[in-house]
C-alpha cells in the first residue's frame, strides 16, 4: 500500500494525532500502523464536502464517468496487492479476498457505466384539463453529501458501494471505515481521487475519516449533509437513523439468512449450498447460512449428505489458498460466538460437528499456539430449542443451525418468523414452490437453488424489518442518492380568462 501519511481530507492529507495498529486476526501481528481521525478532522472534512458540493453536483457525465473509469483501471492494476492486504487485514480467507476484490472492480465498472443512465422523464401533464397546453418532465439532482460507514467483514467492496454511486449521481462523499479494517479502502479513495484530479474534479468529492463513535456521530448527525448510507449491525443501525434524522439514512444491517431443504430438493446440491454458503468468509456475512430449515421427511437423508462434507473444509491459515474458515476478526466476536454455542448446547441443542460434546473447547483449532489456536471449527447444531441467540440473532461466524418442521408451508412460516429478512433461499424441484417462496417469503431476495449469499453487485440488494431500509447495486444506490426535480413548463404565458359580463 502505497499512500500519503494521515487522512485524505479537502485537496490535502492531513496529519493525524495518533495511529493505532491493524492487527493480523490469525496470529495477532501488526500489519500496519493505521492514522486515527478525530472529531475536528471529521468537522474539517464535512466543511471541504461542502464547499465543492455544488461543483461536484454540476460536474458533467463524461467527467463523473472518466474518474469512475480511471479508479476501475488503477484498482484493477494493483488487485494482487489488494487481495494481499485484505487477508491481513480482515483475516478472511484468499479464497474469499480474491472474490472481494473482483467484485469490487465490477461495482466501480457498472457504476461508471450508468452515470450514461442518469436521467428523468417526461410527464403528461394535460391528463386534466388544467395541464393543457403545459411542458412537463422531471430530472434527477444528486441529493447532496453523503456519509458512508463500512463494516470489517467486506471493507474494501463496500466502500466502493458508497464510493461509487455517490460520485456516479455527483455527490461529495466521505468514508468512515470500521476501526479494524481501514488499511484497503485508505488506499480505494486515494486511488479514487487520483482518477478525479486526472479526470479534473476536486480531490474533496472524496475524502476519508477513520476514528470511533464520536467521529461517527459527527459524521452523520450533521443537518447539512444529504444522506449517510450505513453497513453494519442493526443496533448501530437504528441509533444512526433515530440520530440522523430527518437526513435519509439508507440501512444494510445484518441477518439470519435462512435456507429451507424442502421435500423434493436435490439434498446432495443443498447439502454443497449450506457449506458454501455457511462458511464462506469464515462465516462473517450478513447473507451467509445460518439457518437451515429441512422438512421432516427428508431430514436424515440430508444430514446423511452434509455430515461427510464437513469434514472437508480447511481450517487453518487464510494465506493459504485451501483454507476455507480461518480466524474471526478480533478476540471479542470470536468470544461471542463460543458463548452462543456454548449456550445452546446447554439449553439442549445437539452438537451435530465437531464431533465432540466438550462445548467451546470443541471450536478450537488445532493450529499451533497463538492467535491461532482461537480459530472456531465449523460447527453445526441441531434442534436448537426456542429462543436461542444462535437461532434468532445474527451470529457471524462459522456456525450453523438446523431444525427441522413438518411441511413446507411451515418452513416459510419459521423463515418469517425473524425480525430480520435480508435473503433466504429454498432447494425445490418444484416451480409452485419456487414462486411460493417468492410471493411469501418476508425478505429482500428469494434464492431458488443456490446458497442465500449469492449477490451480484448489479442487482438491488438490501433488506426488510430489521435487516434495512434502501437498495445497494449502483444503479439503484444512484437512484437512492438522487432527489427527482420536478418541471413544470408553459410554453407560452396566457393570460387569464376574461370573467362573464353580468
Amino acid at each position: 500500500m502505497t499512500t500519503p501519511p494521515g487522512l485524505p481530507i479537502g485537496d490535502s492529507w492531513v496529519p493525524t494525532p495518533t495511529t493505532a495498529p491493524v492487527h493480523f486476526p490469525y496470529d495477532g501481528s501488526v500489519v500496519a500502523e493505521a492514522p486515527v481521525g478525530t472529531v475536528e478532522l471529521a468537522r474539517q472534512a464535512l466543511d471541504e464536502a461542502l464547499a465543492v458540493r455544488t461543483q461536484v453536483g454540476r460536474l458533467p457525465s463524461h467527467v463523473r464517468r472518466a474518474a469512475l473509469q480511471g479508479a476501475l483501471a488503477a484498482v484493477a492494476d494493483q488487485r494482487d496487492a489488494f487481495v494481499d492486504l485484505l487477508v491481513l487485514e480482515t483475516g478472511k480467507p484468499l479464497v474469499d479476498c480474491r472474490v472481494e476484490v473482483e467484485r469490487t472492480l465490477l461495482t466501480l465498472e457498472t457504476a461508471a457505466e450508468e452515470v450514461a443512465r442518469l436521467h428523468g422523464e417526461t410527464v403528461p401533464l394535460d391528463l386534466l384539463p388544467s395541464g393543457d397546453g403545459l411542458q412537463g418532465f422531471w430530472v434527477r439532482k444528486p441529493i447532496g453529501v453523503v456519509i458512508g460507514i463500512t463494516g470489517f467483514n467486506y471493507p474494501f467492496l463496500l466502500a466502493a458501494h458508497k464510493l461509487a454511486p455517490a460520485l456516479a449521481a455527483g455527490c461529495p462523499v466521505i468514508i468512515k471505515p470500521a476501526p479494524q479494517t481501514p488499511l484497503a479502502t485508505l488506499w480505494l479513495v486515494h486511488l479514487v481521487r487520483e482518477a478525479l484530479a486526472a479526470a479534473g474534479a476536486p480531490l474533496a468529492a472524496a475524502q476519508l475519516v477513520t476514528g470511533g463513535v464520536e467521529v461517527g456521530a459527527t459524521l452523520t448527525t450533521d443537518r447539512r449533509i444529504g444522506a449517510v448510507s450505513f453497513t453494519g449491525s442493526a443496533a448501530v443501525g437504528h441509533q444512526i437513523a433515530r440520530d440522523a434524522a430527518p437526513t435519509k439514512v439508507l440501512l444494510e444491517l445484518g441477518s439470519n439468512s435462512a435456507l429451507v431443504v424442502a421435500e423434493d430438493a436435490d439434498l446432495a446440491a443443498a447439502a454443497d449450498a449450506v457449506v458454501r454458503g455457511g462458511y464462506y468468509a469464515s462465516g462473517q456475512a450478513c447473507i451467509s447460512v445460518q439457518r437451515v430449515i429441512v422438512v421432516e421427511s427428508v431430514r436424515a437423508a440430508f444430514l446423511a449428505e452434509l455430515t461427510p462434507r464437513l469434514e472437508q473444509i480447511v481450517v487453518g491459515d487464510p494465506r493459504d489458498p485451501a483454507t476455507r474458515v480461518s480466524a474471526l476478526i478480533d478476540d471479542r466476536s470470536t468470544t461471542r460466538v463460543r458463548g452462543w454455542i456454548d449456550d445452546a448446547i446447554t439449553a439442549g441443542a445437539t452438537l451435530v460437528h465437531p464431533t465432540s460434546a466438550a462445548g467451546s473447547a470443541a471450536t478450537a483449532s488445532p493450529e499451533p499456539a497463538g492467535a491461532a489456536d482461537a480459530v472456531i471449527r465449523p460447527t453445526v447444531l441441531l434442534d436448537l430449542p426456542h429462543g436461542q441467540l444462535v437461532w434468532d440473532e445474527e451470529i457471524f461466524g462459522p456456525v450453523i443451525a438446523i431444525r427441522s418442521v413438518p411441511d413446507i408451508a411451515a418452513a416459510f412460516e419459521t423463515v418469517n418468523a425473524s425480525r430480520y429478512g435480508l435473503h433466504a433461499s429454498v432447494f425445490t424441484s418444484s416451480l409452485e414452490t419456487a414462486f411460493a417462496a417468492i410471493d411469501q417469503l418476508d425478505v429482500g431476495g428469494v434464492v431458488v437453488n443456490e446458497v442465500p449469499g449469492f449477490r451480484s453487485d448489479v442487482m438491488p440488494y438490501g433488506g426488510v424489518k430489521d435487516s434495512g431500509t434502501g437498495r445497494e447495486g449502483p444503479r439503484f444506490a444512484i437512484e437512492e442518492l438522487t432527489t427527482t426535480r420536478m418541471a413544470i413548463i408553459r410554453p407560452r404565458p396566457s393570460a387569464p380568462p376574461t370573467p362573464p359580463t353580468p
